[in-house]
């Protein structure tokens, strides 16, 4: 099967830094995507478009017809730390993997296929969050024992260097955005395992469960941490609003009660991972992206 990757793959590894844009892979990926299917005995059917950010989806078929998806991912991406969340969770809360002989050969996920383009996002707003706030539920339990996932201060360290340097238009609220990962670092708190990159658009219909989320990036910290980057979801809605910053106080407030999660902690990881998330849309160009979530932090 010959196709290019989705262009949002290719625009997404070009805005990182040199040294993790895996563009060997990028030119590979033709060729590891036919070998990956003829270790699975799978047939391409077609690349999932416009598809994510971090990887190529190609919906396949087994000889007998069964569908499934094949997940390739640069190996920048942990693919591996995504294997053991999914196996932990094992279909609970989660779509299933159904193959992983040869992940270790080529890094490539073999999972059941869900209805890639129906998410959370084609509910309205109130039904989409109480069915995410159903599906985290499910994800957040205990790390199994030796777990090859970061904790959320590992990570978070390693963004603040850029936010240290961050342009002076977004000097202030980078630096408050440090200053508020250093408090919230600096007690004992959970440890569960976490999606790490949980959104609305992660959470996808299925046949065994009416919703299954997708795509962890997965690490291990508390709720409030995973929580965060749900509450600025549909964020052009959510700016556009009338309401502004009440409705995004009020936000945080419902969704930190609804799930039973300090409503100060979640304020704090929401303003930290927006400001860091606007801060890397500023520096690939993303001006747009970078004005939106900036503006949201402020209002925090």
């Amino acid at each position: 099967m010959a196709f290019e990757p989705p262009q949002r793959l290719v625009r997404a590894l070009g805005e990182l830094p040199p040294t993790e844009r895996d563009t060997e892979w990028l030119e590979r990926v033709p060729e590891l995507a036919e070998e990956a299917l003829k270790r699975r005995d799978v047939t391409a059917q077609r690349v999932q478009t416009p598809g994510g950010r971090s990887s190529v989806v190609l919906l396949v078929r087994y000889p007998d017809g069964t569908p499934a998806v094949l997940k390739l991912a640069p190996p920048g991406a942990a693919p591996g730390r995504e294997l053991a969340a999914l196996a932990h969770w094992g279909g609970f809360g989660a779509v299933r993997v159904l193959d992983s002989r040869h992940h270790e050969e080529d890094g490539a996920l073999l999972l059941e296929r869900l209805h890639p383009d129906v998410s959370l996002r084609s509910l309205p707003e109130a039904k989409a969050l109480l069915e995410a706030c159903g599906t985290l539920r499910r994800l957040w339990v205990a790390p199994p024992q030796g777990h090859p996932f970061e904790t959320v201060a590992e990570r978070t360290a390693a963004q603040c260097a850029p936010l240290r340097s961050a342009p002076p238009e977004a000097r202030a609220l980078a630096d408050s955005a440090v200053a508020l990962r250093e408090e919230l670092t600096g007690t004992p708190g959970e440890e569960l395992l976490l999606h790490g990159n949980f959104r609305q658009g992660k959470v996808l219909a299925g046949e065994r469960a009416p919703w299954l989320t997708v795509g962890p990036d997965p690490l291990v910290g508390e709720r409030a941490y995973d929580l965060a980057r749900l509450v600025r979801d549909r964020l052009e809605d959510q700016v556009a609003a009338s309401a502004g910053a009440a409705g995004a106080r009020r936000r945080v407030n419902k969704l930190a009660d609804s799930l039973e999660v300090d409503r100060e902690r979640l304020r704090g990881w929401t303003v930290f991972r927006a400001v860091e998330s606007g801060c890397r849309a500023l520096a690939a160009g993303r001006r747009r992206d970078a004005e939106l979530l900036l503006e949201f932090a402020a209002w925090l």
